[in-house]
């Protein structure tokens, strides 16, 4: 079941990067603006931004087996007519795009509620760990494949491709992936039917404030660097489409490699006995704070080996705090951990939106990408500050 979560979370981002590459052929052909390319990567989170709460509701409600298989049909569907879209209009590539994010929204907090039903707490590191670790790599696969898929057969074979890669996974999902029986305690064991969402006593609690903010912050470095980092290559650098999804390629390596360290790191101190809210504090904070250090060099980046080493670094630490705010959910409040994360998710999925749009603001305004890695360090040190101050590992619900 982690297994076959972490494949889905793979092809989902698959699908999901694959713009960032395709959108350097698409606005050359176009003649898109930065604000408007910013646009077309933005929007999609904006559909995946109103969709997280209700998903976190229905994955306890109608169980997360059902809703993720419909899930992939409709956003590998949704990405198999990218390529129509664009050639009919703006407007119709934005509402694809748009409808792909709502379809896409269903991701975690399914898994999140697949997590909360079979896994005891000892396992969680872990397992959120690989889950989040399929970002990553499928974000290094798709942009090493993308770019290379774009240049010997054309940019809409990238949607072509993935798209029925997903059609595929969803017919083993529905065959293989059962809801698990539900828990009620820390220990995994079973429970009966879901408990009512206590949505009053979720968001008075501090912790969970943290996690929202939290997820804000590790989110926007993330989320820019996901949907920038081709376009920061070949602008700043110079390097050719095929060689800016590779070059793009390796941080996330770095960081699918360090996200699952971390979560192993995490797991093995937790069973050695170290307090879990100081586990989770180490991870998160660390992370934030490495990854902001390694942000405010990459200005100073006189080449493209250095702006990937800075690159790899600044992801390689915003890795750890997979075993930081991530598992947390599971921490705080595992019965409604679907609906938690749906709630964190909404906040993780507007750098996205925000982060995005005002990256493409900077680069046509300042005619560089210096103000984006400075204010992501910013964010990312606020993020480390509030985590420190308000979090914890003990249970509130």
């Amino acid at each position: 079941m982690v297994v076959l979560c972490f494949v889905a979370v793979l092809v989902c981002y698959l699908d999901r990067v694959s713009i960032s590459v395709a959108v350097v052929p698409l606005q050359a052909e176009f003649g898109w603006s930065a604000t408007r390319t910013g646009a077309v990567l933005s929007v999609f989170f904006l559909g995946y931004l109103l969709c997280q709460i209700p998903a976190g509701w229905a994955a306890r409600r109608y169980g997360a087996r059902l809703l993720l298989g419909i899930s992939l049909l409709l956003w590998s569907l949704f990405t198999l007519a990218t390529p129509l879209a664009a050639g009919f209009s703006f407007a119709a590539l934005i509402g694809v795009r748009l409808l792909m994010g709502m379809g896409e929204a269903t991701m975690f907090p399914g898994a999140y509620a697949l997590f909360a039903s079979w896994l005891p707490a000892t396992e969680r590191s872990r397992a959120v760990g690989l889950l989040f670790s399929a970002i990553p790599l499928g974000t290094l696969l798709a942009l090493v494949s993308s770019g290379w898929i774009a240049a010997r057969f054309g940019w809409p074979w990238i949607f072509y491709a993935f798209g029925l890669l997903g059609l595929l996974f969803a017919a083993v999902w529905s065959r293989e992936v059962e809801d698990g029986p539900g828990i009620n305690r820390d220990d995994g064991a079973a429970g009966g039917s879901p408990l009512p969402i206590p949505w009053r006593r979720l968001l008075v609690q501090p912790p969970v404030w943290a996690l929202i903010i939290n997820s804000f912050c590790t989110s926007w470095t993330i989320y820019v660097l996901l949907s920038w980092t081709p376009l920061y290559l070949r602008e700043q650098h110079g390097v050719s489409l095929a060689n800016a999804g590779f070059l793009s390629a390796a941080p996330w390596l770095v960081m699918f490699v360090m996200m699952n360290v971390a979560a192993w790191s995490a797991d093995s101190l937790i069973n050695r006995g170290v307090n879990v809210t100081r586990v989770r504090k180490l991870m998160q904070a660390g992370g934030l704070s490495g990854a902001a250090i390694f942000l405010l060099m990459i200005p100073g980046a006189d080449s493209m080996v250095e702006a990937t080493l800075l690159l790899c670094g600044a992801l390689g630490a915003n890795a750890f705090t997979t075993a930081g705010f991530a598992p947390n959910h599971l921490d705080l409040a595992p019965d409604h951990a679907p609906v938690l994360i749906g709630i964190t998710n909404t906040a993780g999925t507007l750098p996205g939106v925000v982060g995005v749009f005002i990256t493409g603001w900077f680069v046509d305004t300042t005619g560089g990408y210096d103000a984006a890695f400075i204010i992501a360090a910013l964010i990312s040190i606020l993020g480390s500050v509030v985590w420190l101050r308000y979090a914890t590992a003990e249970r509130i619900l």
